[in-house]
């Protein structure tokens, strides 16, 4: 009879979770996508939780739910990242960017907290990341993912995930800094070892290759199954070396990528696309309303200052320092507007996942309070209500590349 209760408790928060995954995109799609279906998610998340009406709570399962909907957000991530990119000058310049976001987060986070070096850590990351996963949508809809101002957001993005899920991974550690590097050094070795061994051993038989790829629309699956087997092993991984699950699910789309370019460029696209598909149904949208579950509105609207203050603090260590690096120096970017210089600063800017992820285990390690984890996350969620909005209009607006003066 307990087994049969506790299945009847996770399927009905299943089934309100699945209600607000549905309701979502409607009323996304209602406002025009104003509202993007992922604040909708949280704002629904937050009605159904613990917090406000109680039909729906974090079970087991649906934990365990939540956890492999945000692999699959940071694996789609990964996937759309050139590693080309990152390696070239732009990409550079934008992982030197982020690193002075990153001082900047912390002397704020310092300044803020009157010293304490940990909760200022905190801050640093949940300020200075990209919300990537969440930009994707945006940036496809509104067919930039082949301008200058696209590829910028993309390789702002790829460092704004992935270096403050390292920064979170040594910093946030329960290890010494220097034992969490080297389990970081360790498990960047595995990851390229397990994203890589499926792929040299389909090369080193070729019938066995041209089967696998040949069986990758049918059925079977073969291809998906095998990248969804490398994102459970490196996940797995990062679980077992107490790192941030989201790691290894980044760089298992990163390097799967990676190979599958190599191989064959339709390839990344069919995977890729079939994530979308799998993830986006359910999974995601499950990350996204428990997300939002945990959110204390009341305490919120008690601490609109803070909410205020943490949005301002994300705009001026990571929006601002993104804008005058395009706008002061040469970043290789291709972008000359300062329009668009100022949309990217925005779209750098807008920032949940990661901040969902920081506040979780700073929350979970009596870092800072629920309300005030509550108050960050709520602070993320407004940065994809508006700056991607503001960002859209701002590029929009902006003159054609033949009416632009170059400085």
């Amino acid at each position: 009879m307990g087994a049969e209760h506790g299945l009847v408790a996770d399927l009905l928060s299943v089934w309100w979770i699945a209600l607000a995954a549905a309701l979502g995109p409607v009323f996304a799609l209602v406002t025009r996508r104003v509202v993007p279906d992922v604040v909708w998610l949280l704002v629904f998340g937050a009605l159904i939780g613990p917090h406000a009406l109680g039909l729906a709570s974090e079970t087991d399962a649906v934990g365990f739910l939540r956890e492999l909907g945000l692999g699959l957000l940071f694996l789609l991530a990964g996937f759309e990242v050139r590693v080309a990119d990152m390696h070239g000058a732009q990409g550079r310049h934008a992982a030197l960017t982020w690193l002075v976001c990153a001082v900047l987060g912390v002397a704020a986070g310092l300044l803020l907290t009157g010293g304490q070096v940990q909760v200022a850590v905190v801050i640093a990351i949940a300020s200075t990341s990209t919300a990537l996963g969440t930009l994707l949508p945006i940036l496809k809809d509104s067919g930039g993912m082949g301008t200058p101002l696209g590829r910028a957001i993309m390789t702002h993005g790829a460092y704004g995930e992935l270096l403050p899920i390292v920064a979170m991974s040594v910093l946030l550690s329960t290890r010494g800094t220097w034992q969490a590097a080297v389990v970081l050094l360790a498990f960047a070795a595995a990851a390229v070892i397990v994203v890589a061994l499926p792929a040299r051993i389909l090369r080193r038989l070729p019938l066995l290759g041209r089967a696998v790829m040949g069986a990758s629309n049918t059925t079977m699956q073969t291809t998906l199954r095998i990248t969804v087997l490398v994102l459970v092993t490196l996940m797995l991984l990062t679980a077992v070396l107490e790192l941030d699950v989201a790691l290894g699910a980044f760089s298992a789309g990163l390097l799967s990528n990676a190979v599958l370019q190599a191989v064959a460029q339709r390839h990344a696209e069919e995977i890729s696309h079939k994530i979308e598909i799998v993830g986006f149904s359910l999974l995601i949208p499950v990350f996204f309303v428990t997300s939002g579950m945990a959110i204390d509105i009341a305490a919120v609207a008690s601490q609109w200052p803070l909410l205020l203050g943490f949005i301002a603090v994300i705009l001026l260590v990571r929006g601002l320092p993104v804008f005058l690096r395009e706008a002061w120096t040469t970043t290789r970017s291709g972008i000359t507007g300062t329009r668009d210089q100022m949309a990217l600063g925005l779209y750098a800017a807008t920032g949940l996942p990661i901040i969902v992820a920081v506040t979780q285990i700073a929350a979970s390690s009596r870092l800072i309070t629920g309300t005030t984890a509550s108050v960050m996350v709520c602070a993320g969620a407004v940065t994809v209500l508006l700056f991607p909005l503001i960002a859209t209009h701002i590029s929009r607006s902006s003159p054609t590349p033949t009416d632009q003066v170059n400085p």
